[in-house]
């Protein structure tokens, strides 16, 4: 029999012959440095500094603005090229046909609060008052919104709709500023609790703990639509900030129903995040399971649940294994895989899944 000195190098792997030595956990670090990678991807295939615009995508883009103020938060290296990016576009984006804040003000009032969260995202990592006050002048147009037919805020200003999601994006936006602007507070806090009373008792979140497209405005309803994981991840970063402004127990606790919901209903048989309704994410769909993820992020840092870690580690983990192209660094939208189709949508809802698993390890 031969026998095998067991060297301290050997010892982790001194298990059955039958198996492998399984790979270390990732770390923080390591979580962060793919981050990075992708960043890097993100900006150098898709940024066009004449628009500011990823991919000449607009809601996405102010998306990608909070992704990369996450990213400095974390990493403060990073602080000096993310405020490049959010000076520039400030200057250059202008879906409203305007400059500066009035270049973020369009017709659809979702559209607007994406833009509102970046650029607090951006203030907070800088503490330059530029951005605050984009934040502050597109809120003002935003309650231009509230009082749809049912309660509430409209998604458009043509009133055709009215949605959980521009619903919660205004109940974030609010409660943001309530925590940024102390002489104003009353003011945002007002907002946001006007907000969350329509929203907690309209029926959005229906028995399941999961948020559904809106309201039916002939019944005013919960219309039964697709529970998106944008739904359930915007809402979950409103609570949050909302319990800064207003501490209520019960804030956090409806909002861990609601992520555990989604991380119990939104998964495939590996615990990945799924898109519901579509195999094939487009632009749209594609930045929402990173909205998620981002505001789980948030939700685990005001209460720390050991489930929140253990599945944002395990979804940048596949993103990482299987929906990487290794050779181009792009990701897709479809998190357990295979890759196919990257856009900038898809890259950065990747990075802010990357960004989170990050935060929590």
């Amino acid at each position: 029999m031969v026998k095998i000195a067991k060297t301290a190098a050997y010892l982790p792997c001194l298990i059955l012959a039958t198996h492998t030595c399984a790979a270390p956990a990732a770390t923080s670090s390591d979580y962060l440095s793919n981050a990075l990678n992708a960043t890097n991807v993100v900006n150098n295939k898709w940024y066009d500094p004449s628009t500011g615009l990823w991919q000449g995508l607009w809601w996405n883009s102010g998306n990608i603005i909070a992704t990369l103020a996450d990213i400095a938060t974390l990493d403060s290296s990073q602080s000096s090229s993310t405020s490049r990016f959010f000076a520039n576009t400030l200057q250059n984006a202008a879906g409203g046909g305007g400059t500066g804040a009035a270049g973020f003000i369009n017709d659809f009032y979702d559209d607007e609060g994406w833009w509102a969260l970046g650029w607090i995202a951006a203030y907070d990592v800088t503490q330059q008052s530029q951005y605050l006050q984009a934040a502050i002048d597109i809120f003002a147009d935003m309650t231009t919104g509230w009082n749809a037919t049912c309660g509430g805020l409209w998604w458009k200003k043509d009133h055709s709709a009215n949605t959980a999601i521009a619903n919660e994006l205004f109940l974030s936006v609010a409660a943001h500023l309530a925590n940024r602007i102390p002489g104003q507070k009353s003011y945002y806090l007002d907002w946001a609790k006007a907000e969350w009373q329509w929203f907690h008792s309209s029926g959005l979140i229906n028995s399941q703990n999961s948020i559904n497209d809106g309201i039916d405005l002939s019944t005013c309803k919960n219309n039964g639509g697709t529970t998106f994981t944008y739904n359930q991840g915007v809402i979950l970063g409103g609570l949050v900030e909302l319990n800064k402004a207003c501490p209520d127990s019960s804030y956090l606790a409806i909002a861990t129903d609601i992520a555990t919901a989604a991380i119990h209903g939104l998964t495939d048989a590996n615990g990945i995040l799924t898109e519901p309704g579509s195999k094939t994410p487009d632009t749209t769909g594609a930045q929402f399971k990173g909205v998620f993820a981002r505001n789980l992020k948030f939700l685990h840092k005001a209460a720390p649940n050991a489930e929140f870690v253990t599945f944002l580690r395990a979804n940048a983990d596949s993103i990482w294994a299987a929906d990487r192209d290794a050779p181009t660094g792009f990701i897709g939208p479809d998190w357990q895989g295979p890759f196919y189709t990257a856009t900038a949508a898809s890259q950065s809802s990747a990075i802010d899944c990357l960004v989170a698993a990050a935060a929590v390890s």
